[in-house]
């Protein structure tokens, strides 16, 4: 069966890339190749990777290594890593900020909805306010951003509680019967199981006048690699939240949802902060 071709480094390479660009796109591309391998990787490897002649790869490994990028390990040659790779990773990650990352998608949602946008996480047993973008109106809901809620009365909370294991649910509650806020409050454990089951059947949570009279919430799950890492919602006043807003309202975070995810930025301040949790019935 007869092979088939290899594909060049030189094809991804910047549309107005010169030659001393195309240069430095291609040891940048190295760079990627090592950092998705498992192991060292050999000049053939590379070579049979990148499509590019042996010399020219040697020019390039060589570079790189004298500026301290790559190590080479043996006389094959083969070649990791090396430590300034990590120097520019810590300076990367000290720049992210998950408020800030996340405030370039909410505002824009306060602002058409009109309503309060959340991003949320879990943390142990309350649902922590990672950022908080409000619209322009004097009539709002309003809570800072670090701040801590319930979970089984809200709707960032319902929706990371819908996607616990079953036997972690306790954990992430009070002692029933849970706290009352309305008449509107599930209070015991079967009647939040009836509604987180609901939660995962229609993919969205509401908060019906739960945590406070006259304020309802929608909100859905922001799933990194299938895990739900965190929250999106809209908070408001009730009367706004007619059955046909509450969908329009839900599409649009669906929306939202699916562009964090897309973004490296929002992914790698999430999984940051995620370090700092606390699991659900543990300090």
């Amino acid at each position: 069966m007869p092979r088939a071709p290899r594909t060049s480094v030189d094809d991804s390479k910047p549309a107005s890339a010169n030659y001393h660009a195309n240069a430095l796109a291609r040891g940048l591309a190295l760079l990627e190749m090592l950092a998705a391998a498992p192991a060292p990787l050999t000049l053939t490897e590379f070579s049979d990777a990148t499509a590019l002649p042996k010399s020219t790869l040697v020019r390039l490994l060589a570079v790189l290594s004298e500026m301290e990028y790559l190590v080479r390990v043996d006389d094959r040659p083969s070649y990791r890593l090396g430590h300034k790779v990590q120097r520019l990773a810590a300076a990367y990650v000290s720049t992210l900020d998950l408020t800030v990352v996340a405030e370039r998608y909410l505002q824009p949602v306060a602002v058409s909805t009109g309503q309060t946008a959340n991003l949320g996480v879990l943390d142990g047993d309350q649902v922590l306010h990672i950022c908080v973008a409000e619209p322009d109106r004097p009539l709002r809901f309003t809570t800072a951003l670090g701040a801590r809620d319930h979970t089984y009365a809200t709707g960032l909370g319902k929706v990371l509680l819908s996607e616990l294991p079953d036997d972690q649910l306790p954990a992430a509650v009070p002692a029933e019967p849970f706290p009352s806020f309305t008449e509107n409050t599930a209070t015991t454990l079967a009647d939040l199981r009836k509604d987180l089951r609901k939660v995962v059947r229609r993919g969205f949570a509401l908060d019906d006048n739960e945590r406070s009279v006259g304020l309802r919430c929608v909100a859905v799950p922001v799933r990194v690699d299938g895990n739900c890492l965190a929250a999106v919602s809209v908070s408001g006043p009730a009367g706004e939240f007619t059955t046909a807003k509450q969908h329009a309202f839900v599409a649009e975070l669906d929306e939202v949802a699916k562009k964090v995810t897309d973004d490296p930025d929002f992914v790698t301040a999430l999984r940051i902060v995620h370090r700092s949790l606390r699991v659900a019935g543990r300090s």
